[in-house]
């Protein structure tokens, strides 16, 4: 299987994160026995109570209620400890990011120096502190505020809030996010619209960087200081969109393939630095789950090759093998505190695959996730299913006895007929529109959250709607 190492400690010194690299630390790696693998939007979730709060890369977050879980067997996340033991194949030299007088931790007002040598003043009113040792990299004891758990400690998912933000547009460019990529492709053959043909339109764009100008935008489109500022904005969770071919790709897929695990990886460690928790979660699906842009091959009229189509059989099987890997990595001890959580499939529709055909497949993923993992809280991550537009209802009898499964749902108010009242009355429509359904699924099903939402009232960006 394609292998993705078991450190980020020293991919900071590494810009050989490609599909050629012969580190496995920093890159997923093929297996040569396995010919098949050759080869929206960014608003997170808060549980808790109703607020709007705007934050860093396209995020606002809003609490909804919680109530007791019925049918999850497990009601909490095991932590590793604060410093697991270093089970990697790299060395420990990595550069740390720590304050110039070599401190390795901190809180408000502390400077950081970044692994690109600039520095910038973390500002965390809330009581966070951030901790960074190149001695022990696996130290879990930063908190990203004083209300929210350090990553040292088990994440208690019924009664600690979870405030977050999704990274949309860094690891999985959409045109809505990054109109910028796409707008220099609007007149190429065939036009720029999700990552399938932008990808195409930038290798052959050779005097711009080809493909390369995807790592530029990975390397500047998020930084370490962002991190540090969710943290500082009072935001706990961080949902992380990932590619499949972050893993791996076929040869005619045009992607840029593994070189997004390079920022994975800074995205994991810095996640552990300033105590911040991540769900990942895979956005992009061979053949496409939706045929919407995100999907990587969509955009308008496109087509759904999952589960269903010419390829369908053979694309759920390639994503089957991904979703292994990527479980095989986040369940290392190292990585259970920072990865608590794994979305399988974002958005799979299915009006398009099948009720049926897109609930075996979740339960089929379930079992193969809990036979790496084991069951029990602290082996492996929570699942994040998302409800495929079915309605969160349709899960209340969903394989029951399952092991921390989560079912997500993304509530927006933009899609629909336009409504023009005022912004006074529009803030109240968490409470009235989702928070119903919200507490039904609590009880109904078990745990339940809010992956994507926006507030927003209208869908007249550019490229919302594809």
């Amino acid at each position: 299987a394609p292998y993705l190492g078991d450190s980020e400690k020293d991919v900071a010194n590494s810009d050989a994160a490609r599909g050629t690299s012969s580190s496995p630390d920093s890159v997923p790696q093929p297996d040569e026995e396995e010919p098949s693998k050759k080869n929206r939007k960014k608003l997170f979730f808060i549980l808790g109570g109703v607020a709007a709060l705007a934050v860093v890369a396209a995020a606002v977050a809003v609490p909804v209620a919680i109530t007791q879980t019925k049918k999850s067997s497990s009601g909490s996340s095991s932590s590793s400890s604060s410093s697991s033991p270093n089970t990697g194949t790299g060395n420990n030299d990595h550069p740390t990011s720590s304050g110039p007088t070599g401190a390795v931790t901190g809180g408000d007002g502390s400077v950081i120096t970044t692994e690109k040598g600039t520095t910038f003043t973390y500002v965390n009113k809330f009581g966070g502190t951030w901790y960074d040792d190149p001695n022990d990299p696996w130290n879990n004891n930063a908190q990203a505020q004083s209300f929210t758990p350090p990553l040292s400690q088990e994440w208690d998912y019924q009664n600690d809030p979870m405030r977050g933000v999704n990274l949309g547009g860094w690891l999985v460019p959409e045109p809505f996010i990054v109109p910028s990529l796409y707008e220099p492709y609007m007149n190429a053959t065939p036009r720029a619209q999700d990552e399938w043909t932008l990808s195409l339109a930038m290798a052959a764009d050779t005097a711009n960087g080809g493909l390369n100008q995807l790592e530029t935008h990975y390397d500047t489109f998020i930084t370490e200081e962002d991190f540090a500022q969710i943290a500082g904005a009072g935001l706990n969770w961080i949902r992380l969109p990932i590619p499949f071919w972050m893993v791996a790709k076929l040869p005619e897929e045009p992607y840029l393939e593994r070189v997004s695990w390079k920022y994975a990886l800074k995205a994991f460690k810095w996640a552990r630095k300033y105590g911040l928790r991540i769900q990942l979660d895979l956005h992009s699906i061979p053949g496409s789950q939706n045929g919407f842009d995100h999907s990587g091959k969509g955009g308008v009229g496109g087509q759904v090759n999952f589960l269903v189509g010419p390829m369908g059989l053979a694309n759920a099987q390639r994503t089957l093998d991904v979703i292994r890997v990527i479980t095989e990595f986040i369940s290392q001890p190292e990585y259970t505190a920072v990865v608590p959580m794994f979305g399988i499939i974002n958005e799979a529709q299915a009006t398009r695959i099948g009720d049926d055909q897109i609930t075996s497949f979740f339960a089929e993923v379930h079992d193969m996730i809990r036979g790496i993992t084991g069951t029990g809280a602290g082996k492996g991550p929570w699942i994040a299913l998302h409800d495929a537009f079915r309605g969160l209802s349709a899960y209340n009898d969903f394989l029951p006895g399952h092991d921390r499964i989560a079912l997500d749902t993304h509530p927006y108010l933009m899609f629909g007929a336009p409504d023009r009242s005022p912004l006074a009355s529009q803030v109240n429509k968490p409470c009235t529109q989702w928070a119903s359904g919200m507490n039904s699924s609590w009880n109904n099903f078990g745990f339940t959250l809010a992956g994507e939402f926006s507030l927003g009232v209208n869908d007249c960006g550019r490229w919302i709607n594809g």
